[in-house]
């Protein structure tokens, strides 16, 4: 029942029918909380977000591209990252200065312009890494920063669960008791997909209720069809080019903090998964310039940013095939999906209650991720220095609701909470002694330093004999 598994680095060998079943596999543990992420984007900006043609379109190149970066030796799936909802969020709102008189689809571009720039800051961090070692970078960004920045991404978002979900209480708790069921008691695959499963499953439901007559509350109709009628079969992505301004790039690029991180973590639990130190070859600053590169990549032309996907990594887990050919596969199948406008409207009719049934777990959980960071890399609260930290970077984050605008000559900036609790945890941090965090003392610690969906990790003896029951 236990005997040890011996896993596949050259995938080669099962054949082309296997690999290409792999590569599915692969597409099919990204494809939910990839296609949320846009999903929950048009929400904030009412119906003007995200594409999900254009987010498949860059998930798929930005794995190829990331592979490429990282002389294709990573097996790692980069899909659309949950950390910048809040930043999404907040530029939607955005009231003030040259922002006042947009719509919410003139807004949006300048949101992604944000993230060309967060992109950009993972090069620097590479190049810091390169020069000084990754020890003495991660002593000015320690758990004691980066958790409560996480914690307050997922709580600054909880009103908008709420709103989307109150449209249809039933199906928000369908979608909300799904996710929990199959990641709670799923077993292999099933337990990857959580949030894939939520939308089935939940989508399903809606399409019974819309077929017998039943309405939201409100009388509106549970799901509207008229978009996917009317969409073509095989169309291009609508790509949009960005633009730049400083009070968004200060709204999204501290999230890159965060990202970071998770970055770190991700690759940090892909090698501890294959038994390959990839923090050392192909190194850090590689993985972190192709991450950096493919989020810069999507935004410029509309996509979200990109991250490492741990849902991937459970897959590796599940399957013990590491070789990265087969994660490229996957990324050709998101690029060949991205190309079908049907697909995309099918998913864009997804009813609200359902996003907010989905977002109310998935806020939170985000939030809970930001403890499991604190707890998990073993922050001691005892000491007056990390509580201070926390303390300030909460306060900050949940405190300034809409931020601090000044003038600078006749450019008005705002700095949003997250922005000025990511500053002032950074500061104090570098200024208050005591700081004895040292990177890769607690590998467990490390691995856990993002925004991961699933729990990868709890159950490895069990993941690790999941052909047993084959």
């Amino acid at each position: 029942m236990n005997e040890k598994v011996t896993p596949i680095v050259d995938a080669r060998q099962l054949g082309i029918p296997k690999m290409l079943v792999l590569g599915i596999q692969h597409m099919f543990a990204m494809f939910g909380a990839t296609i949320l992420v846009p999903i929950l984007v048009t929400s904030y900006f009412h119906g003007e977000g995200l594409s999900v043609q254009t987010t498949l379109f860059f998930a798929g190149v930005g794995t190829l591209f990331f592979h490429l970066c990282s002389k294709f030796k990573v097996p790692a799936f980069l899909g659309s990252s949950f950390a910048f909802l809040g930043g999404f969020a907040t530029v939607a709102e955005l009231d003030q200065g040259r922002f006042a008189s947009m719509s919410y689809g003139e807004k949006l571009p300048y949101a992604t312009g944000g993230i060309v720039i967060a992109g950009l800051l993972y090069l620097v961090l590479a190049l810091i890494i390169k020069l000084v070692g990754v020890k003495r970078v991660m002593k000015f960004l320690p758990p004691v920063v980066t958790g409560p920045i996480i914690i307050c991404i997922g709580l600054s978002l909880a009103p908008s669960a709420i709103s989307n979900a109150s449209t249809n209480w039933l199906l928000a708790f369908i979608a909300l008791a799904t996710v929990i069921v199959f990641n709670i008691w799923g077993k292999g695959m099933w337990k990857i997909i959580p949030i894939l499963m939520g939308v089935v499953v939940s989508y399903v439901v809606a399409l019974i209720l819309n077929a017998v007559g039943m309405t939201n509350p409100d009388g509106s109709a549970i799901l509207n069809f008229a978009s996917v009628s009317q969409a073509s079969v095989v169309g291009l992505p609508p790509f949009t080019i960005c633009k730049f301004d400083i009070t968004a790039i200060l709204v999204m690029a501290p999230i890159a903090i965060a990202t970071m991180m998770e970055h770190i973590g991700d690759i940090s639990a892909i090698s501890a998964t294959t038994g390959e130190n990839f923090l050392e070859d192909p190194g850090l600053h590689r993985t972190l310039i192709g991450d950096g590169l493919a989020t810069s990549l999507s935004a410029l032309f509309g996509g979200p940013a990109n991250t490492t996907y741990g849902e991937n990594t459970g897959v590796l887990e599940l399957s013990h095939v590491y070789d990265p050919r087969v994660i490229r596969i996957a990324a050709g199948f998101a690029i060949l999906l991205s190309f079908i406008p049907k697909i995309s409207e099918i998913i864009g009719s997804l009813p609200s209650a359902i996003i907010g049934g989905i977002s109310f777990i998935l806020y939170g959980m985000i939030s809970a991720i930001g403890v499991r960071n604190i707890v998990e890399n073993r922050v001691d609260f005892t000491k007056s220095r990390n509580l201070m930290i926390a303390a300030v970077i909460l306060v900050c984050g949940l405190g300034f609701s809409g931020g601090l605008t000044f003038q600078i000559g006749s450019t008005s900036i705002t700095l949003t909470s997250l922005a000025i609790a990511a500053l002032a945890g950074i500061i104090l941090n570098a200024i208050l002694p005591g700081n004895d965090y040292e990177f890769g003392a607690n590998p467990d610690g490390d691995i856990n330093r993002g925004i991961s969906i699933n729990p990868l990790h709890e159950d490895v003896e069990n993941t690790a004999n999941i052909d047993d029951g084959k």
